[in-house]
């Protein structure tokens, strides 16, 4: 049997109570953690993920499982390589897109690598 609640506010015993549109509106909608050092990405933990698309070394695309409603949601990243340092950049060759999102990973020299932790988060209205 499926259900419905309808609320305008949360509120915790201890904590306070918080707008339910800051929690439907304010929160990530799907994030992923991976390590992509042994050649292919694996995530570590995820919401919303689905899969990855290996291109090539540094260069992956994440799958959402569930779309988001337009390709104008916010992103989030951040990476590092055990021992060194490493930055990801967002690939401006491929937009956002409502399914997908593309991500390449370079180290301190700029040289692509694959990195050993990384995290993106998004947050935006799904479909």
């Amino acid at each position: 049997m499926a259900g419905k609640i309808v609320a305008d506010t949360l509120e915790h015993s201890t904590a306070g109570s918080i707008a339910t549109n800051y929690v439907v509106e304010g929160s990530a909608k799907a994030w992923v953690r991976f390590n992509a050092s042994s050649g292919t990405p694996t995530a570590n933990d995820s919401l919303n993920f689905s899969s990855f698309t290996d291109h090539a070394v540094g260069n992956h695309t994440i799958s959402f499982s569930s779309s988001f409603s337009n390709s104008n949601y916010a992103f989030l990243i951040g990476a590092s390589v055990v021992g060194t340092d490493a930055r990801v950049a967002y690939n401006t060759n491929d937009a956002p897109a409502t399914g997908s999102f593309r991500i390449g990973t370079v180290n301190s020299s700029f040289s692509v690598t694959d990195a050993t932790h990384s995290s993106v988060g998004f947050m935006g209205d799904l479909a």
